[in-house]
């Protein structure tokens, strides 16, 4: 994706104001934030919302980005919250407008509205709401892709607390998928 120190340079330089290394850094994120929303989203055109997103919110925010931890944990960070957000919005005005399931659908695993996995994305927002500091660490390493180490280094915590929530956090969702709510 990147050659060696490229990665470094363009956030530096894109840090520093120079608009042209913020475009082509975005532009070689975007493929990356893409994967990382449709992991969430399967429906093309939600996780393109949510990668847009993303995308939009890295820019505005890089010169928050102070290299603790890596940076592409840092836009998976970005891009996991863009796309649970981007679900949640699709949520609410599917409620919102009452729309009902055709019943030739499962709506356990599928949804018409945001063409995402239900039965996933209820039961992370159950495990957000019942067990909040177990979230991160689980989107990090399960959805994101990233290393324990890196989750850690990313979360600014021990390793062993990492591996800790993300066990607790696999094992409710295994029993929430399993059980349902």
């Amino acid at each position: 994706m990147f050659e060696e120190g490229e990665l470094e340079r363009l956030v530096a330089a894109a840090q520093a104001g120079d608009p042209g290394a913020m475009e082509y850094l975005l532009a070689k994120l975007r493929p990356m934030v893409l994967r990382r929303c449709s992991r969430f989203l399967p429906h093309h055109a939600d996780a393109e919302e949510a990668a847009q997103d993303a995308l939009l919110s890295i820019s505005t925010h890089l010169g928050e980005y102070g290299g603790h931890g890596s940076f592409l944990g840092w836009v998976t960070v970005i891009a996991s919250n863009a796309a649970r957000s981007t679900y949640r919005s699709m949520r609410r005005r599917a409620e919102d407008s009452h729309a009902d399931l055709p019943e030739s659908v499962d709506p356990r695993t599928t949804s018409v509205i945001a063409g995402s996995r239900l039965d996933l994305m209820e039961a992370l927002a159950a495990l957000e709401q019942q067990h909040p500091t177990l979230v991160e660490s689980f989107v990090l390493r399960d959805l994101g892709d990233l290393t324990y180490v890196q989750v850690a280094e990313q979360l600014d915590a021990p390793l062993g607390t990492v591996k800790d929530r993300i066990h607790q956090a696999r094992r409710f969702m295994r029993e929430r998928l399993v059980t349902g709510p």
